[in-house]
């Protein structure tokens, strides 16, 4: 990687939209143009399938109420009703099912290739989203509701519906995040036991971020909020709602 004079990477234009990923809650009431929304799904369709299987379904919304009500499902989001465009992405084998009826479904692999194959999809159409000067937000909070996201939409058995993305014209342009460094993501050749010492200087940081923000401000490091968010059961209906489905019955 080769720096420039301030000591900064040198980027193209693809790792530079990567870098500046913030997510957008706010929108101007703009819409988005046809030829954009339309380059943003075939960015979705060009994103890599396991075994050409291709079990992704986008399901647009358009209708008020439907949005209203899927922003109500999803803990109550308002941007899921006010974003130019709220996209439901659902991982699918039901259509593979009325390709071949004797299709041998229900497996637990199937579930995890349903849900990457989905995820690489979701992360394809919002880079091409921020690529063309809009922005966006995943939400999974659709999976607070799973029964009734499934009612209101209408999915058969074997469509499962994994998270939703806003996508609009920013209003206003949030603070980055800072993530996890390389130095605690990143293995050589084999696992590695976490350094405590790199933890205890990212919980800083995260500390420093959150205090130093205009709006919603914390006190909390990286390492409280994990504590938090795992020392209770997330969505303990998913289970039953998953073989509901007929996704992870074997």
């Amino acid at each position: 990687m080769a720096l420039n004079a301030i000591g900064e990477v040198d980027m193209n234009s693809t790792i530079a939209t990567i870098m500046r990923h913030r997510s957008v809650r706010h929108f101007t009431e703009q819409a988005i143009e046809a030829d954009k929304l339309e380059q943003i799904l075939n960015c979705a369709l060009a994103a890599s399938t396991s075994s050409f299987i291709q079990c992704t379904s986008i399901i647009r919304v358009s209708k008020p109420a439907l949005r209203q009500q899927l922003a109500e499902y999803a803990g109550g989001q308002g941007y899921v009703a006010s974003a130019a465009e709220f996209l439901v992405f659902c991982a699918d084998f039901n259509r593979h099912q009325q390709i071949h009826p004797e299709a041998q479904l229900g497996f637990t692999e199937q579930t995890l290739i349903g849900a990457i194959d989905t995820a690489l999809m979701g992360q394809n159409a919002l880079l091409a989203a921020q690529s063309l000067g809009l922005g966006g937000v995943f939400i999974g909070g659709i999976r607070n509701n799973p029964q009734q996201v499934t009612a209101l939409l209408g999915l058969p058995e074997h469509v499962l519906p994994l998270f939703g993305i806003c996508i609009g014209y920013p209003a206003r342009e949030p603070q980055s995040k800072p993530h996890l460094p390389l130095s605690i993501v990143v293995h050589q050749d084999q696992y590695q036991q976490l350094d405590r010492s790199a933890l205890a200087e990212y919980d800083q940081h995260i500390r420093e971020y959150y205090a130093a923000r205009s709006s919603n401000t914390k006190q909390t490091s990286w390492s409280e909020h994990v504590k938090a968010a795992l020392s209770k059961e997330s969505r303990p209906f998913m289970k039953e709602y998953l073989n509901g489905q007929g996704f992870s019955l074997k």
